[in-house]
Formats: structure tokens, sequence, C-alpha cells
């Protein structure tokens, strides 16, 4: 199960042979991978965090800032990489970022589901 709940992950990782051989640039592979993973693990911690509290407020407001604040830093990511080296490499990063955000979106979706009962 814990392979399905970071299979976004380990996407964003096998994803690098296919860079390579594509001839796709790394440092946008790099920065994408990188804000990408970093995003999922500062996500994990607070979740972990926010479980532990045990007050239902807090626990949202932990979870809602988290959200944001991840989203704002994988976009600002993205943005620095196309502006600080070529548009190609800011693309690569865009596209990586959207393929493990999908993959991530829609195996929460289901996971969420099953573990309700309701698949």
């Amino acid at each position: 199960m814990a392979l399905l709940r970071y299979l976004d992950v380990v996407l964003v990782v096998a994803a690098l042979p296919f860079v390579l051989l594509a001839e796709l640039p790394l440092l946008g592979y790099a920065v994408g991978a990188g804000a990408w993973i970093a995003q999922r693990a500062l996500g994990a911690a607070v979740e972990h965090y926010a479980a532990r509290s045990g007050e239902l407020r807090r626990q949202i407001g932990l979870n809602v800032a988290s959200s944001l604040v991840r989203a704002w830093g994988v976009g600002g990511a993205i943005l620095a990489v196309g502006l600080a080296g070529e548009r190609e490499d800011g693309l690569t990063a865009a596209v990586l970022v959207l393929v493990a955000f999908t993959v991530y979106f829609g195996l929460a979706l289901i996971l969420h589901s099953v573990s309700k009962g309701r698949a």
C-alpha cells in the first residue's frame, strides 16, 4: 500500500532514464523532481504532525496552510528554473510536476474511497 501511496514519487524517479534518452533538459528534470519530492516529504511530515495534535481545527489549518505553501513552492521552482535556465528547463519541470500531480491526485481519490469503503 505504501508503494501505491507514493507511486507519484516512484514515477518521478523512474522518469530519469527517459529524460536522458530523449535528451530533455536535465536542469528542468532535477528542479522539477527535487521540488516535487521535497513538497511530498513536507506534506507527509505535516500530515503526521497534524494527526498527532488531536485537535481537528488545528489539523485542518496545518494541512490547508501546508498545501498552499507546497503549491507556491513548486510553482516558484518551475518559474525560477524557467527564468534562470532555458525555457525548455521550465517546460520540462512543469510537465514532470503536472504528470506527478495527476498521478498523486488520482491515487489520493481512489485510496480515500477505498479506505472509506466506498469503492
